[in-house]
């Protein structure tokens, strides 16, 4: 199945405490239907000091939200849009923002 969201899109939150807030997927976990979004949903971790990390202490990190909270940010109107999928004659899936109907392009991994 292909993939609604990619690492590298630009979504919105649409529910919970980070409600209405912007950001860049970090990750996907497929297997949980779950994202990562850089500044979205920062929780604090108590840490040990470690040789990696010696003074310890507490670090804030992003959490995972379901994916079923965060839409595809459309590039011309600026909102949530939910995706389609469009296949052309070769058998290629592209994706379809369905409020704009424009061709989403494929962010590049970094």
């Amino acid at each position: 199945m292909a993939a609604r969201l990619r690492k590298g899109d630009m979504v919105i939150i649409i529910a919970g405490a980070d409600k209405n807030k912007k950001g860049k997927v970090a990750r996907v976990i497929a297997e949980t239907n779950r994202v990562i979004v850089e500044g979205v949903n920062l929780i604090k971790r108590h840490t040990r000091p470690t040789p990696k990390n010696p003074s310890g202490g507490i670090i804030e990190k992003e959490a995972s939200l379901h994916a079923s909270n965060v839409m595809l940010l459309d590039e011309k109107s600026g909102k949530g849009t939910r995706v389609r999928f469009k296949t052309d004659a070769k058998g290629n899936k592209t994706r379809v923002a369905v409020k704009s109907g424009d061709e989403i392009a494929s962010a590049k991994a970094e």
